[in-house]
């Protein structure tokens, strides 16, 4: 049995990129009295919830809360805009990417996945040109939607979702652009009007520093009509009746009250930074970590600066080192959870995840963990990355 008070004397630093570190104040108010979710109070907390949610997506357009995980959002968006036997083009940048396109195809759904062959593929970022070709090859107009990962977790690259949306146009296709950033959103900048999104998909266990539990689809104007003609099977999933009780600050099923507590609670804190600060901390942090790796002398997983993540930070391991043997001597000795590698990269690297409730002292206390950790391992290191981080956290 799990013992939930068994940790080491002081805290645990939870480092991979999300779950994220819960606030105490999130904490706190996700522990505050379950009230009734049809009375008069719930109404109110759940209007000014949707109203603020949508600041943070940086839309005008609704955007349905879900009882349920990140994936469960993926599901949601795919069957409201789709109809089974529908062609889906999705972009190969890493596990998440690849998963998602396992759920589509489990729904009934054809997909067409590309991006660079191998391991390769999962050091870059989304190649627009390569969308556009494709979508000005589909002279029928067969594919129905377009589907990116913003930020891919697994690999520490956020793409350029506006380049992807720019090369939609130039192919003059109708096809939807479907993008997962359920661990970019309120970590790096996100644009769902701006950038032309028509789903935006996400979670409450990254930037928004929420346990898992609520998931996320931001919606566009041909999104809500594409969901009027979709034909796959839905019911929890579906828009509809979602969006005719949000009206009035409800949900036609049960939602997640006291993790709606805590979502309200985040937005006030994210909301009172300012998301630009807010992004811009990210950035910083994410500057500072990528330093520490070069100062160890070790390899960065994504191989494209452009597309540098500045929610976590894949290390990728000297030639003969079991980065899963590495976390576990980390995680026994200092108390420190670093991401595991996923897929194709799995023990080969690890991840460091530097988002949501994330400063410039429990960066560094991190990196000190690595640091030590890979010293104890055996690893021989270039110097310090703990004084690299410094000098980039000075400046």
């Amino acid at each position: 049995m799990l013992k939930l008070d068994s940790h080491a004397a002081g805290r645990h630093f939870l480092h991979i990129p999300g779950p994220s570190p819960v606030p105490a104040r999130v904490l706190r108010a996700i522990s505050y009295q379950t009230i009734d979710h049809r009375g008069p109070e719930f109404g109110e907390l759940g209007l000014e919830i949707l109203t603020n949610i949508k600041k943070i997506f940086q839309t005008k357009s609704p955007v349905i809360i879900y009882p349920s995980s990140g994936t469960g959002a993926w599901e949601g968006a795919l069957v409201n805009t789709l109809s089974p036997g529908d062609l889906v083009l999705m972009y190969e940048t890493g596990q998440f990417a690849t998963l998602w396109r396992k759920l589509a195809e489990r729904l009934g759904l054809k997909t067409e996945f590309i991006g660079r062959p191998g391991a390769e593929g999962w050091s870059y970022g989304v190649d627009a040109a390569k969308i556009e070709e494709r979508l000005k090859a589909d002279t029928a107009h067969e594919i129905k939607a377009v589907c990116v990962v913003h930020n891919e977790t697994s690999t520490g690259v956020t793409s350029n979702i506006k380049a992807v949306r720019t090369a939609i146009d130039a192919a003059k296709h109708p096809a939807l652009l479907l993008v997962d950033t359920i661990s970019g959103l309120a970590s790096a900048d996100y644009r769902h009007d701006d950038w032309g999104v028509d789903v935006t998909i996400s979670g409450s266990q990254k930037g928004l520093m929420l346990p898992p539990g609520i998931g996320f689809n931001a919606l566009s104007p041909r999104a809500i009509e594409a969901s009027k003609t979709a034909k796959l099977p839905k019911a929890f999933w579906a828009w509809d009746e979602i969006l005719e009780s949000n009206k009035t600050g409800y949900w036609p099923s049960t939602p997640s009250t006291n993790l709606m507590y805590g979502l309200h609670e985040a937005m006030d804190m994210i909301l009172s930074e300012g998301l630009d600060k807010v992004f811009a901390r990210h950035e910083r942090l994410a500057k500072a970590c990528r330093a520490a790796v070069q100062g160890w002398g070790l390899e960065i997983q994504c191989q494209d600066p452009a597309v540098y993540s500045p929610v976590l930070t894949g290390v990728v391991t000297p030639d003969g080192v079991d980065a899963d043997q590495l976390r576990k001597l980390i995680l026994e000795r200092y108390n420190l959870s670093l991401g595991t590698g996923l897929g194709k990269v799995k023990g080969r690297m690890f991840r460091i995840g530097h988002l949501g409730d994330c400063n410039e002292l429990s960066l560094l206390a991190a990196l000190s963990g690595c640091e030590m950790g890979m010293k104890a391992f055996g690893i021989n290191l270039k110097g310090s990355g703990v004084l690299a981080a410094q000098e980039v956290l000075q400046g």
